[in-house]
């Protein structure tokens, strides 16, 4: 049967369309959708906010003149943000059979999003049309200084959903024009505006983006795991809490920056590029984002080109919490936009987290220059289970390490070593716990593992988990149905590895988990310290003293002790040896964004 759609026009009405940033392009989008709409018989509603105090005949709701609904057009009024609360559309649509829906509006924060939310919630596939925040080819445009902007060539790329290998937008492709404006846009709001701000004030915008992050929670949850592939599970009671949390703990520490360690006087470094990875989007935004505003700089930051969809609804945050303009600039684009933002004379200090071979070109590129940079890179990490260890809950702590977030993270516990008293016990039980794993569609709250983020990084994945099998270890996974469009990996273990095997040496950044033994306690740390990363561990142990004798030993920047992959805004994250440079998070990460004030001599 053939799929049936409609179009939904959302708030076109002269209160709202007033305060768009441009009405002619609003207007020209719209009527460009709607054209296109009745070329192909597509049934158009009409949304109408309304107000107690101000209702649908006032002029302020009344639909602008340069749009005008035909007679067999459905109008619909509604009193929420959302155009399925408390109204008849839901019928409408089932009515005449609509399972697609096409949305567009005069703005697309609040009424579009919160319609979109919950259009996905109800099972409709939705396209997102074109609004204001577009350029003439569909493309998301970048924020910069306080606006939404076309990028200065025209260029634009594709976002999909890798669940489906749909297309979910047309992102702007910034290059060095873009670049040096956004720049230049971030330090004229430094030297003219942020810096000399009271920090007590900073503080409130940073609560306030805090507040509004959890408003729109829901808003932020569906679009995260629509780019990404993530499930939704994870996005909402995981990333989007996290993220607003470490804007609420950083916005306490905007006006005790004197106990950060830098000095009694401590002094924002200036303009910081920002360049994210494409396995927490919100979250590294958040980890970057918040201490340096906190700090007193400004940032340019470049989203990850696969997923630059929560960075620019991000955007919209600023402008509903009234940030200054230039402070918060995020340029969309790849490899070569980063190097750009890198290689920029005025930037102060780059903040990067990413692979290693990215991360030591960072680190050649700034070596003659007087910026400095947080580095935040690869791991391989050990997962150590000592033979006193509680199975059970070692077994949850392994699933969460390597299957969370389908092993995109980089202090996944990739390597899991096991004392061979218990590994025989360990793996049985393992095995059982990992037929549970529900690998499915993402914005399914009962998934556990969705989809890769790139048919890139699932070639990788694949790349070198065959090298496994023909080293000679031994793959196993659960019988599992996997869906037979988009990308996507069943979660795997192998058996049989040791030391020198690929796949027990890189980081694969995948569902995949290599398997290794040790007899004594010694053992398991030399096995767990032998690898060029230093990122993250994991101890289990009932004996206190075996897990604190063993956390001196593993050379590792975060450690942890009956549990795995658990954080917090207050504790310092990064690692050692090709790990990375500084820390993130806590007091620590925020030192990294203050430089301390030298006392002239007399």
């Amino acid at each position: 049967m053939k799929e049936k759609s409609a179009l939904l026009v959302i708030d076109v009405q002269n209160g709202v369309v007033l305060n768009a940033f441009e009405k002619d392009a609003v207007v020209g989008q719209i009527n460009r959708a709607i054209d296109s709409a009745r070329a192909n018989d597509l049934p158009v509603i009409w949304v109408q906010h309304s107000e107690e105090e101000m209702p649908i005949g006032s002029h302020f709701w009344e639909i602008i003149s340069e749009l005008v609904p035909e007679d067999h057009d459905a109008l619909i009024e509604k009193i929420h943000g959302s155009s399925f609360k408390e109204t008849d559309l839901a019928d409408i649509l089932q009515e005449h059979d609509i399972s697609h829906l096409y949305i567009t509006g005069a703005q697309s924060e609040n009424c579009v999003n919160a319609t979109t939310v919950d259009a996905l919630e109800r099972g409709y596939r939705v396209s997102l049309v074109s609004d204001a925040h577009t350029t003439d080819d569909g493309s998301v445009v970048a924020t910069i200084n306080g606006k939404f902007v076309e990028p200065k060539k025209g260029k634009s790329f594709n976002t999909i959903n890798p669940a489906t290998e749909e297309l979910l937008s047309k992102i702007a492709y910034a290059d060095k024009l873009d670049i040096d404006l956004a720049v230049k846009s971030a330090r004229a709001a430094f030297t003219k505006v942020w810096s000399k701000m009271p920090a007590k004030e900073r503080g409130k915008y940073l609560y306030r983006i805090a507040r509004i992050m959890q408003e729109r929670a829901r808003e932020f949850a569906v679009v995260e795991t629509l780019d990404n592939g993530k499930p939704i599970r994870e996005s909402r009671d995981t990333d989007i809490p996290l993220a607003a949390a470490h804007f609420f703990y950083h916005a306490g520490w905007a006006d005790k920056l004197e106990y950060a360690g830098v000095g009694s006087k401590p002094k924002p470094v200036g303009v910081v590029g920002q360049i994210i990875p494409w396995n927490f989007p919100l979250l590294m935004l958040a980890w970057k984002i918040a201490p340096a505003l906190a700090a007193g700089n400004t940032v340019v930051l470049k989203p990850a080109e696969t997923t630059p969809l929560t960075a620019l609804l991000f955007a919209q945050v600023c402008q509903q919490a009234g940030l200054p303009d230039g402070v918060v600039n995020i340029v969309t684009g790849d490899g070569i936009t980063g190097a750009a933002l890198v290689n920029h004379p005025d930037i102060n200090k780059i903040a990067f987290t990413g692979s290693t071979e990215v991360g030591k070109a960072i680190a050649r590129s700034i070596s003659a220059t007087k910026k400095s940079a947080t580095l935040e890179l690869g791991g391989k990490a050990a997962n150590l289970v000592f033979d006193d260890a509680a199975i059970d809950e070692a077994v949850e702590g392994i699933v969460n390490g390597i299957f969370f977030n389908q092993g995109h993270v980089c202090c996944a516990g990739s390597r899991l070593l096991l004392q061979e008293n218990i590994a025989d016990e360990v793996l049985e039980k393992l095995k059982k716990r990992m037929s549970l794993i529900r690998v499915g569609d993402p914005m399914d709250k009962n998934t556990d593992l969705g989809a890769i983020n790139s048919k890139e990084q699932l070639n990788r994945i694949n790349e070198i988990s065959n090298t496994g099998d023909s080293e000679g270890a031994t793959r196993w996974s659960p019988e599992c149905k996997l869906p037979s469009k988009g990308f996507w990996y069943p979660p795997t273990i192998f058996t049989g590895v040791s030391q020198s095997h690929r796949i027990a040496r890189e980081e694969i950044f995948g569902p995949v988990l290599s398997v290794l033994t040790f007899r004594t306690p010694a053992e398991g740390i030399e096995k767990a310290n032998n690898t060029m990363y230093g990122l993250s561990a994991g101890i289990w142990s009932d004996k206190g003293s075996k897990v604190l004798w063993a956390a001196k030993q593993l050379k590792a920047g975060v450690i942890w002790s009956n549990t795995f992959n658990k954080f917090d805004p207050a504790s310092p994250f990064g690692g050692y040896k090709e790990s990375g440079w500084g820390r993130e998070g806590g007091r620590h990460g925020l030192a990294g964004y203050l430089t301390s004030q030298v006392k002239e001599s007399k």
